[in-house]
């Protein structure tokens, strides 16, 4: 969701909300449908501090997720650059394959994987390249001391590359199970009814439909604030994009030419088989 369509459906919502609360005071007692005020107050104090516990608890949790996946996707592609220049200390007949592959693998990431995060159809897959660089690497007898090393060393990349890409695509299909967003509508809903009771013909519109639209405002915001956590891939201002990685295609591509490696890529631009 981007920013002009979150402004228009705060605006909507609450050109809604503002327009009953005007329509319900043309019929309401002077000084409320409540006798006594203090104690309605205190009520609507009660519903308002709860939901808003909840919800801000809700937004922590979310921010925390969207962090994960941001912080993963960063790592991911710092530890293929890395295994680019460890791939240069393994036996000689897998350097540029294996260098090969991680290109790939980053290219997957950027055209084939980001797409379907960010439409929340990734699922269960996998890079395939992954399962290819796991073929090239069984393949090795490191040889020397140098090479031994450098195994042990690309071992260690490949599980760290792996649970930053598992942070990576952590919630990709959505942070927050339907229950609970019915939950927060139906509370979000009890308290439009609640504040609608404390129309007052006594009271101007303008201070009538500003009691409405405060509290529309701040409870729609946060909402689709959570929204926004809630999916956290994607195009829009703000969501988690292959920033990272795309920087790390560039490096590697300047890395080999300022080194004269010549590496024949086994895919498109986009990751895919070629």
């Amino acid at each position: 969701m981007n920013i002009l369509v979150g402004a228009l459906i705060t605006i909507g919502v609450t050109a809604f909300t503002v327009t009953a609360m005007l329509l319900v005071r043309r019929r309401a007692p002077r000084g409320s449908w409540f006798q006594d005020g203090d104690r309605a107050s205190g009520v609507f104090g009660v519903l308002a501090t709860g939901f808003s516990v909840l919800l801000g608890f809700i937004i922590f949790l979310a921010f925390q997720s969207y962090d994960q996946s941001r912080s993963g996707a960063e790592t991911e592609a710092v530890i293929v650059a890395q295994q680019v220049q460890t791939a240069q200390y393994l036996p000689a007949d897998v350097q540029e394959q294996l260098t090969g592959q991680l290109v790939c693998y980053a290219r997957a990431v950027v055209g084939v994987e980001w797409p379907k995060m960010q439409d929340g159809t990734l699922g269960d897959s996998f890079n395939p390249w992954a399962a290819d660089l796991f073929r090239t690497i069984r393949s090795v007898e490191p040889q020397t001391d140098v090479e031994q090393s450098a195994y042990d060393r690309w071992m260690d990349q490949t599980a760290n590359r792996e649970q930053a890409r598992i942070d990576r695509v952590h919630g990709a299909e959505g942070l927050i199970p339907v229950p609970l967003w019915l939950v927060l509508y139906v509370i979000s809903a009890v308290i439009f009814v609640y504040v609608l009771f404390f129309a007052d013909s006594g009271e101007g519109p303008v201070t009538q439909g500003v009691l409405m639209g405060s509290v529309t405002i701040v409870i729609t915001l946060l909402l689709l604030l959570l929204s926004f956590f809630d999916h956290p891939h994607g195009d829009q201002v703000g969501k988690v994009q292959p920033v990272a990685m795309d920087r790390t295609l560039r490096l590697i591509d300047a890395e080999m030419a300022e080194l004269d490696l010549h590496v024949t890529v086994p895919c498109d631009a986009e990751g895919r088989a070629g």
